[in-house]
């Protein structure tokens, strides 16, 4: 019981961390210099700026007739953690509203270096929902219509999330000028990349996929010299006939140097591929958790 716990804990928490990071960016950098985000959290931001209607509540009840349709199409399994992170992400929100009204939080206002303003909301928006999205969580809104529709129709969450984005975004033009919008493509664009680098780890090593007619030879340097795993892969060339070997070997990028030179000093006509790779999991990488 206690571990079941534990291990739904582990999820949660980073939820609630992430959530309350969005939070903070949406209060500290994005309403403050009429800034947008989209989804339904953008149409709550536009709320505020046309009517000065709450983020915290204007977002949950945005929220709540997508929650029963999430429910009813998708199943509670689908919806616990996107009903947990909205709900979270709604009360950060009001206590980060209740902290500036208080003096206790003085957001990020500026009337000159808007791009610095929208970089640092990129950033923080970004870290916010990574972290979210990488424990299983969301924070509701176009990403239940997105799956909704992706069931139905069949269509991609990125094809239904920007374009619904696209459209919340357009529909800021009513109430904040142009060059705001475009500040927030900045934003939108820094948020996506943070994203990307906390769904798929901090830590990049490469991949090396090496073909050649010294496997073994290589395959016994490597572990040898550089300790690491090493993976022989019988081929045969195309058009030569020839049989060969395709080593394959995940290494730090520092090391990537040092492989070259054990493979050119073996086999100076080796063909060296390598790749970017994310999230190493492993002996001589990150354990699993």
């Amino acid at each position: 019981m206690l571990s079941k716990l534990w291990q739904q804990a582990k999820s949660l928490i980073p939820i609630m961390a992430g959530t309350a990071i969005y939070a903070f960016g949406l209060h500290y950098f994005v309403i403050p210099n009429q800034l947008m985000e989209g989804g339904v959290t953008g149409i709550g931001v536009l709320l505020n700026y046309a009517v000065g209607a709450p983020l915290s509540i204007s977002t949950l009840v945005l929220n709540i007739p997508l929650f029963l349709l999430g429910l009813k199409m998708l199943g509670k399994g689908q919806m616990a953690y996107t009903i947990f992170g909205t709900v979270s992400l709604s009360v950060f929100l009001a206590l980060i509203e209740r902290a500036i009204a208080h003096g206790w939080i003085v957001p990020f206002q500026t009337q000159q270096d808007f791009i610095l303003a929208a970089l640092y909301a990129g950033v923080t928006l970004g870290l916010g929902l990574g972290i979210t999205f990488r424990f299983g969580g969301t924070t509701g809104g176009v990403d239940i219509i997105a799956r909704i529709i992706g069931k139905w129709k069949g269509w991609s969450m990125g094809q239904v999330i920007l374009a619904l984005d696209l459209v919340i975004i357009g529909l800021a033009l009513l109430y904040i000028p142009k060059e705001k919008v475009l500040y927030t493509l900045v934003t939108v664009f820094i948020a996506s990349r943070m994203i990307d680098f906390i769904q798929e780890g901090a830590y990049a090593a490469k991949a090396v996929s090496i073909i050649t007619n010294a496997g073994d030879a290589i395959a016994s340097r490597v572990t040898e010299k550089m300790d690491r795993g090493v993976t022989l892969i019988p081929a045969i060339g195309a058009y030569s006939r020839s049989h060969k070997y395709i080593v394959y070997c995940v290494v730090n990028r520092q090391e990537v140097r040092t492989l070259r030179e054990i493979v050119k000093a073996i086999d100076p006509r080796a063909f060296i591929v390598i790749n970017d790779v994310h999230d190493v999991l492993g002996e001589g990488f990150k354990e699993e958790e």
